[in-house]
C-alpha cells in the first residue's frame, strides 16, 4: 500500500472509528434503560467497534515508521499518546465487566462514548494537517 493511500485510510477510518463507538456506546446506554435492546449482537458490534481502535492505531504506527522517521512534528506525541490511550482504555473496559456485571451495559455504554471521544480529540491532532 502506498504511503499516500495509506494516509487516506487513516484519515478515513478515524471517522469510522469515532462513528461506530459513537453507535456503540449510545446503543449500551440505551439496553441500560431499555430491556429490550440488550441482544447478543450489541456485544458483536462493541467488539467490532473496539476492533477498529486497534487497526487505526496499528496503520497510525506504519504512517509514523514511513512518513516521519525521527522527524517528527510538535503534536504528533499527543496525537499517538490518544491512540494509545484508547487502546488501554478498551481494554480497561473489558477487564471491568465481570465486576460491573449489574452495570456492565452502563459501563461499555460511557465507555464507547470515552473512546470516541479520544478518537475525536487524536482527529482534532493530526499532524498531516497544518497547525
Amino acid at each position: 500500500m502506498s504511503t499516500d493511500a495509506l494516509v487516506r485510510f487513516h484519515e478515513t477510518f478515524a471517522w469510522v472509528v469515532v462513528v461506530s463507538n459513537l453507535v456503540a456506546g449510545g446503543w449500551a446506554l440505551a439496553a441500560h434503560r431499555f430491556l429490550n435492546l440488550r441482544h447478543k449482537s450489541l456485544w458483536w458490534f462493541t467488539g467490532a467497534a473496539q476492533a477498529t481502535i486497534v487497526a487505526q492505531v496499528l496503520a497510525g504506527v506504519v504512517l509514523r515508521q514511513k512518513l516521519f522517521e525521527g522527524n517528527d512534528p510538535d503534536h504528533l506525541p499527543f496525537h499517538m499518546f490518544y491512540g494509545f490511550v484508547a487502546l488501554f482504555a478498551a481494554a480497561i473496559i473489558y477487564s471491568y465487566r465481570a465486576q460491573l456485571k449489574d452495570k456492565v451495559y452502563l459501563l461499555y455504554g460511557v465507555g464507547g462514548l470515552f473512546l470516541m471521544g479520544l478518537a475525536l480529540r487524536a482527529i482534532h491532532l493530526n499532524p498531516n494537517q497544518p497547525g
